[in-house]
């Protein structure tokens, strides 16, 4: 009789001793080897044989939760998750009992523009779950059993979800930011009640396919021994007749004054916003400046926005902000949290450090501090197989090339005050925003009237 492998040792052997590979180079994105297959499917290759160890990434383009049909919206994540519940060949425990047998890793699961794919084993089981990987990409069986499970398991998921309002409130902003936008198809309990399997099938048959497909994997493989394994696993995989579908998102919405909205919570003994803007797509040229003002504002614990609220004032345990980038278009996002009684106070900090930041800009010295922070946290990002294969893949859909990071981190190393100072005037907040809170009306709607009219929803009524 086998004796399994240990999943604890086989993760420890990835996630801890695979961090120092390419150390040398850890600011660094070295240049893979492109493979393309006859179906169209692209994968670009690095060889690291320091360990035993190989990752596989891979994103489908087209195949998010921005292209759910409307009306559908959490088919592409009830696609994906019941991609790896059983094929022609294993039914969900075969596969989940495989992969711990190997102390191995996969997981199917929908982004934003595209569904994410990822393995991670032992070298000598990369083999199988590359047989495992195709199984699942080219042949899910999509049992009714399977797909009432994870519809249910997902109903519950979101009720879940409401249950934890700083989890909420992010939905319930996506939606109020986004609506009627493809990036604000938000799976909702009602949308999930009205998915069929048919329509989990139809998803799968028009949106995955290989030509619309790129893929990486780093680790400890020959090129010759990858391309043979490829081929006999995903080399078979057909693209279906007829076109492709479409794979384009429009411009993002611009918000033309102020959307405020509240989620009624009764029981709710504390407040939680989120407020955003426009902010820059991927690879955009302001990405350095953007993100050293980011970084003084609101992205590190010392920011502007944390150390007013949290550490002087102590109303928070934390505030933060970031910036979401997708090809079409980006979102500058703020958020924290508070007592109820304090929520204006919160939110009058946070608009006056708006205003600043955009009106005074940052000292000399403050963007040295941000500069230095960035480049020294970045390096780490990118040391594992793992890293380095998301990278590959995030960066071809992109398109920016993969001397994009050399590039940005030299870019950041001679952002200038002045430039940041820009920065924070074009990106920072004024007049134009959309603010959703989630608390407990009674008590926050007669403080946060002095802002505006607000949208009043309950959180216990259906959807976001």
């Amino acid at each position: 009789m086998k004796t399994p492998v240990l999943k604890p040792l086989a993760v420890a052997l990835i996630a801890v001793l695979a961090a120092p590979a390419f150390a040398a180079a850890a600011s660094q994105l070295p240049a893979p080897e492109k493979i393309v297959l006859k179906n169209g499917l692209t994968v670009y290759y690095l060889r690291n044989s320091d360990l035993p160890v190989v990752s596989f990434r891979m994103f489908v383009r087209g195949a998010g939760t921005a292209f759910a049909p409307a009306g559908e919206e959490g088919v592409a994540g009830l696609t994906a998750a019941l991609m790896t519940k059983g094929t022609a060949k294993m039914d969900a425990e075969a596969i989940a009992e495989a992969l711990d047998f190997m102390g191995a890793s996969f997981s199917v699961s929908a982004a934003d523009e595209y569904a994410q794919v990822s393995g991670d084993s032992l070298t000598q089981h990369f083999p199988r779950l590359m047989e495992i990987a195709a199984g699942c990409l080219t042949g899910p069986s999509f049992k009714d059993e399977e797909f009432a499970k994870e519809r249910a398991r997902q109903v519950d998921s979101l009720k879940s979800l409401k249950d934890n309002p700083g989890a909420a409130v992010r939905s319930y902003f996506r939606k109020a930011y986004f609506d009627g936008h493809p990036l604000g198809r938000v799976a909702s309990e009602p949308s999930l009640a009205k998915i069929t399997l048919q329509a989990v099938r139809e998803f799968y048959a028009r949106r995955f396919r290989p030509d619309r497909a790129i893929a990486a994997v780093v680790g400890d493989i020959e090129r010759e021994r990858l391309v043979e394994l490829l081929e006999a696993t995903l080399g078979p995989w057909a693209n279906p007749a007829g076109a492709a579908a479409s794979e384009a998102i429009p411009p993002l919405p611009r918000p033309k004054g102020k959307t405020l909205v509240l989620i009624d919570k009764p029981d709710a003994t504390q407040a939680y916003f989120v407020m955003g803007a426009p902010g820059y797509a991927m690879g955009d040229k302001v990405t350095p400046q953007a993100t050293v003002m980011n970084t003084l504002w609101g992205g590190r614990f010392t920011s502007w926005l944390n150390t007013e609220l949290r550490i002087k004032r102590g109303l928070t345990y934390g505030a933060s902000s970031l910036f979401w980038t997708w090809a079409p278009g980006g979102v500058f996002q703020a958020s924290s949290y508070t007592k109820n009684d304090k929520i204006v106070e919160a939110l009058d900090l946070t608009f006056g450090l708006l205003a600043k930041g955009g009106r005074e800009g940052f000292s000399a010295e403050e963007v040295e501090s941000g500069r230095n922070y960035i480049q020294g946290q970045f390096p780490p990002t990118l040391e594992t197989n793992a890293s380095k294969a998301g990278a590959y893949v995030r960066l071809a859909f992109y398109r920016v090339g993969f001397d994009y990071y050399d590039k940005y981190l030299a870019a950041i190393a001679k952002v200038s005050p002045a430039e940041v100072k820009a920065a924070a005037a074009a990106l920072l907040p004024q007049n134009d925003y959309v603010l959703v809170v989630v608390g407990r009306a009674a008590d926050v709607l007669p403080q946060l009237k002095k802002y505006g009219t607000w949208q009043e929803k309950k959180i216990t009524d259906a959807g976001f």
